[in-house]
Parts: C-alpha cells; structure tokens; sequence
C-alpha cells in the first residue's frame, strides 16, 4: 500500500510539473507572447532601444532595462558566431539603454 501511494504522489508531482512547461496564454491578465514588453507600458520588444553588455570572455550580448523587467540576448552575426567587437571592456555595458539611445549592428 506505501509504494502504491508513493508512485501516486510520483505521478501527481509529475503532471503539475509539466503542465508549468506549458504555453498558458493570459496567466493572471498577461499574455504569453514573448514580443511584447509586460511592464507598465507595454509595448513591442522592437520599440524598447538596447546597448550592450561584454561579458568576461569579451563578447558582446544586447542588453535592455526597462526599468521593471530586462532583457538579455546574445549578439551573434548572420553566421551564428558571436560578436565580440570589443566596444567595451569585460562586464561593462555600452550604450544608454535606460533611456533610449541606440547601437546599430555592424555591417
């Protein structure tokens, strides 16, 4: 009876645990697309500006701070491979991206 109870409990944990992984649109009055900034003013990720931060290896990732939530994305070129362009030094960011300036990709 204790085993049998046991793989119950199992099998419960189990199906709780999957359905987190799943894609529940509007969870507590949110929508679950990703393209959308969820904070006071939301509004398309394309409209928020980003600068970039190095990481100790000296690549770069775009970096975005919106206040209330921020967003992190490696910077890699058509290849795939990531861009490591030095524009500043390991673990600092470059760019204003509080307030809105931009940093183009290079051609």
């Amino acid at each position: 009876m204790k085993v049998f109870r046991t793989k119950i409990i199992l099998a419960t944990a189990c199906a709780f645990g999957l359905t987190a992984c799943a894609d529940i649109s509007d969870v507590f009055g949110k929508s679950a697309d990703k393209t959308y900034d969820g904070g006071f003013d939301r509004k398309h990720l394309s409209q928020l500006k980003a600068g970039i931060w190095v990481d100790p290896n000296g690549c770069d990732h775009w970096i975005i701070d919106d206040g209330v939530e921020g967003y992190l994305s490696a910077r890699i070129d058509k290849y795939g491979k990531p861009v490591c362009s030095g524009v500043a030094a390991p673990t600092y960011t470059a760019g204003d991206f509080k307030t809105g300036s931009t940093i183009g990709d290079p051609n």
